[in-house]
């Protein structure tokens, strides 16, 4: 069992999928400790491994920026058609639990 503090327990499921050429790979979907999450992939040669929206070159954390920047779900979709309504859902469910676990370096009140 980790300590307290420490960072998310990543595990990859290695279930086989198809891919676009019809070879097998290890599934790329990300589970963390005990939530497995549909729509959000790590690939090792996309975006530098990030953990991004359904295989596409579309981080999570850019989707989680534009939420904090006051942007709806339907501003998002509307500005990364790509993207679905589920897609910025799931992708806040996933940095809300990449963090819980995690304390963060944050200023001490004066």
């Amino acid at each position: 069992m980790p300590h307290p503090g420490a960072a998310p327990e990543f595990e990859r499921p290695q279930r086989p999928t198809r891919t676009l050429t019809g070879v097998t790979a290890a599934d790329p979907r990300r589970t963390l400790k005990h939530m497995t999450f549909e729509r959000i992939t790590l690939e090792a040669g996309k975006m530098g491994g990030q953990p991004c929206i359904r295989g596409l070159r579309i981080p999570v954390a850019t989707v989680v920026a534009m939420v904090a920047d006051g942007m709806t779900a339907d501003e998002i979709v509307a500005e990364l058609p790509d993207l679905e309504r589920e897609d910025v859902a799931e992708a806040l469910r996933y940095a809300a639990e990449a963090l819980r676990e995690r304390q963060l370096p944050l200023r001490q009140p004066a």
